[in-house]
């Protein structure tokens, strides 16, 4: 999302089964094929996998591309071979292979410095970066990125370079060093408002959230959380838009504003109630339960805990379910509704002895 960080890669569209390293043919009836049907079946195998890794097929893609490379080492066709291993790079990054990741990304950055591919050069340097950043290797993390954004400003790649930029400023918050990150983000920013990049804007602003409420700034967290909200109501993008609402429900109650934190929260819990996403309307109403017992506003509170139980049933969450009649029982003993209390603890009782 917990919030978690995007990346982004300049030359394709990535949100989020190891293989093995060494590839081995899985294609038949290479001694009738001619090097143009060799050519003409690997580009065709490279445009599929490279469409499948971006539909997020990642285990057919890796396959894919694996024929792929095969036939483009076989025939030491280096600008073929260097494309398929980049995109086996960026796969494998995105199903969280990290270290072959890297490796297929290094083999690449290899070809493409032999052919002088600077563009891909870029790309892969970004991927390298991110994958070393996962494995909490900061220092080679930000000097990967560093070394993406020299390049993409040097061929003045304006999209690669706002993809180094926002890394680089992951590659900072990762290590620690929010305020470095802040600055790449807002350089970021500025390129993208530039490109009219809706995508890039969507992560860049939820990045610079993200950095600024690890500073505990919570103001300027707000600021571009609910620049990011914008984009996603202008968009329709309701699971987008209930992602935002609880960081700003978040941030809110970070700064004990605990109206406008609810105000965000039933947004979000009627949103979840429209995508029908269970485990969402439950933890909206989490966030509602905390604010209204800050307030004292325990009847509401109640509500919220009631719904939150049905929910839990419908989910199976035995574990919940015991928790909250415990949190019912002690609420209800708050406004003096003792009836109630006694049933919701009769009710915990056969909870914990059926489990």
């Amino acid at each position: 999302m917990s919030l978690e960080n995007v990346d982004l890669n300049s030359a394709a569209f990535s949100q989020e089964e190891s293989e093995r390293d060494t590839l081995t043919s899985t294609l038949t009836g290479f001694d009738i094929l001619s090097t143009q049907e060799h050519n003409l079946e690997a580009d065709q195998l490279l445009r599929d996998g490279i469409e499948l890794y971006q539909k997020g097929d990642f285990q057919t893609a890796l396959v894919t591309l694996q024929k792929a490379h095969l036939i483009y080492w076989e025939m030491d066709d280096q600008a073929g071979a260097e494309k398929a291993l980049e995109f086996l790079g960026k796969t494998c990054y995105s199903i969280g292979e990290y270290a072959k990741a890297i490796d297929y990304s290094q083999r690449s950055l290899t070809l493409a410095q032999r052919i002088k591919s600077y563009l891909s050069s870029v790309t892969i340097l970004g991927t390298l970066g991110n994958a070393y950043r996962h494995l909490s290797e900061h220092s080679k993390a930000i000097e990967y990125q560093q070394q993406s954004l020299l390049m993409a400003q040097q061929h003045r790649d304006r999209c690669g370079e706002m993809a180094a930029l926002n890394n680089l400023g992951l590659a900072h918050k990762a290590a620690g060093q929010h305020l470095k990150a802040i600055e790449c983000e807002q350089k970021a920013l500025e390129i993208a408002e530039e490109l009219q990049d809706i995508k890039a804007l969507r992560q860049i602003l939820k990045n610079l959230g993200n950095a600024y409420y690890a500073l505990e700034l919570y103001d300027r967290a707000i600021f571009y959380y609910e620049q990011r909200l914008e984009l996603a109501q202008k968009l329709g993008d309701q699971r987008l838009e209930g992602q935002v609402l609880r960081n700003l429900g978040n941030a809110c109650y970070a700064l004990g504003n605990h109206e406008q934190a609810i105000i965000y929260n039933r947004q979000r819990y009627t949103i979840a109630e429209s995508l029908k996403d269970l485990r969402s309307q439950e933890q909206a109403l989490a966030s509602l339960c905390i604010s209204y017992d800050a307030l004292g506003q325990t009847e509401q509170a109640i509500d919220c805990y009631e719904k939150r139980l049905q929910l839990a049933r419908l989910l199976s969450d035995q574990r919940l379910e015991a928790h909250l009649l415990g949190s019912l029982k002690a609420a209800c003993y708050v406004v003096g509704d003792y009836v109630k209390a006694s049933d919701y603890s009769h009710q915990q009782l056969a909870a914990h002895s059926g489990s």
